[in-house]
């Protein structure tokens, strides 16, 4: 165990470094059993946080995500966040001016994360595999960039597919409809 924990350590340090030597503009830790984002990172990556517009922290067991994230990648245009244990966002996601895509997808969300309606440049958002039942469509339909939302393999009600064809500019994924069981 100790030995598997010590190459995971191991290997986001050098998925860091390797950010931080060639100043690319990404940074990649899917797949390292994270199960917070390491405050060592932070300073590690202190001289380019400012660069980084691509961050992917899939497939971990993330259960939350701080504030102090958000505000310290404040440049970023797409963050995956796909297959992990997260319910909520903090507020300050709504600072991330510059975010064009995020991928909640395979989390364990109940509720559509509102303050995501709020971040006016968002072209993509994926909750598809969910728990999500209800959705701001109001808010939604507001939000003059979004281009894209998948909500498949979610248990949204019908009122949700009634409401939001109309009203939305935007291309909506939905899980098809369970035939109706016949009597």
């Amino acid at each position: 165990m100790q030995k598997r924990m010590g190459e995971a350590v191991a290997r986001v340090a050098r998925k860091v470094n390797e950010t931080v030597e060639n100043k690319t503009d990404s940074l990649d830790l899917a797949n390292c059993k994270l199960i917070a984002f390491p405050v060592g990172i932070y300073k590690a990556m202190r001289s380019v946080t400012e660069g980084i517009h691509r961050i992917s922290l899939a497939n971990n067991e993330l259960k939350s995500l701080t504030s102090r994230f958000v505000t310290t990648f404040s440049q970023l245009r797409e963050l995956n966040l796909a297959g992990n244990y997260l319910h909520r966002l903090p507020e300050e996601v709504t600072s991330l001016l510059h975010l064009r895509a995020i991928d909640l997808s395979r989390n364990r969300f109940r509720r559509f994360p509102e303050p995501l309606t709020t971040v006016a440049g968002l072209e993509t958002i994926n909750l598809e595999e969910n728990e999500i039942t209800e959705v701001p469509v109001e808010k939604l339909a507001a939000m003059a960039s979004l281009r894209s939302l998948n909500l498949r393999a979610n248990p949204v009600g019908p009122e949700v597919r009634l409401l939001v064809r109309p009203l939305v500019p935007f291309d909506l994924l939905l899980s098809p409809e369970e035939p109706v069981p016949k009597a």
